[in-house]
């Protein structure tokens, strides 16, 4: 996966597996042998075919002159180890606190999308002390308000045995599957979706065992209702939705968002703008997070 210019990889251990992150430590960031004393930014990537910490390199160097800047590869994709399991949520929910505490003395700013957004706010319920804020780009259990998505036609279809990994090696991990996905789910104007883009996410795909997260999350098994959990928020938080978003539309964030306005103290819709706005309008979406950092304050 490509990476911004001063950035450095970098690894912890988790409970399944080695965690690869990203982060501006090296010139023109940080000269070698200085201290470090900044407040921290962690960037979390969504889920789909060819995820990575990618999703996040058009914004999180924008930060890097003023914030300690973390982009994890979460466990199953990008450069982070794939073990060969059927991932559940409580992978996440674990991996997520386990990269928090072992990353992060203090309390940190995450700024996080889709369902791993969704997972972010379950750890931030159990465990706020581990957090200051939350900057949520449409966040979403994809089972929301009883609407259950692993009773999908789609969903049970991929379940079938075989028929997923066949649709996987066929359709998703290829570059036409890649374009594909980017353009029906992600973005709301295909030409912005440039050839580095489309390079990235196949290499994230095309890593080994990469299909085992990616098929956990296409048959919904990582899918849970955020209705449930978002009213015992007590982390202050902004989010931004995108107007032209699949399958979690505006109206779901705002409905989301009105469960517990004490805590949700700020949602932005974009208009003309998909799933990913970090990817598709990064200038943008780095204006509203350096709002929000301004503008958001503890309950």
């Amino acid at each position: 996966m490509l990476e911004p210019i001063g950035v450095k990889r970098n690894s912890i251990v988790t409970s399944l597996g080695r965690m690869v992150y990203y982060t501006p430590s090296e010139h023109p960031w940080q000269d070698a042998g200085e201290e470090d004393n900044r407040s921290t930014l962690v960037f979390l990537h969504g889920f789909g075919g060819g995820s990575s910490a990618y999703e996040w390199s058009k914004v999180y160097p924008a930060f890097a002159s003023d914030y300690r800047v973390l982009a994890p590869d979460l466990i199953g994709w990008g450069r982070s180890e794939h073990p060969e399991r059927n991932y559940q949520i409580e992978d996440y929910l674990t991996t997520i606190r386990e990269f928090l505490t072992a990353t992060c003395s203090e309390p940190v700013t995450v700024i996080a999308s889709s369902l791993t957004a969704g997972f972010t706010i379950r750890v931030a319920v159990d465990h706020p002390d581990l957090f200051q804020s939350l900057i949520l780009v449409t966040p979403a259990g994809l089972s929301d308000f009883g609407e259950d998505y692993s009773q999908t036609f789609f969903a049970r279809f991929v379940s079938l045995p075989i028929v997923d990994t066949l649709l996987y090696n066929g359709a998703i991990a290829t570059r036409e599957g890649v374009r594909s996905f980017l353009e029906n789910r992600q973005f709301a104007q295909p030409e912005r979706i440039y050839p580095e883009i489309v390079s990235a996410y196949l290499e994230s795909a095309q890593q080994g065992n990469a299909e085992y997260a990616a098929l956990s999350f296409v048959r919904g098994d990582l899918c849970f209702d955020l209705s449930l959990y978002l009213p015992q928020l007590t982390v202050p938080t902004a989010m931004i939705w995108g107007q032209k978003t699949q399958f979690t539309s505006p109206e779901l964030g705002k409905r989301l968002a009105a469960l517990n306005p004490t805590a949700v103290q700020q949602i932005e819709i974009l208009e003309d703008v998909g799933l990913t706005p970090q990817l598709e309008l990064p200038a943008v979406t780095i204006g509203l997070i350096r709002r929000f950092l301004k503008e958001i304050s503890p309950q």
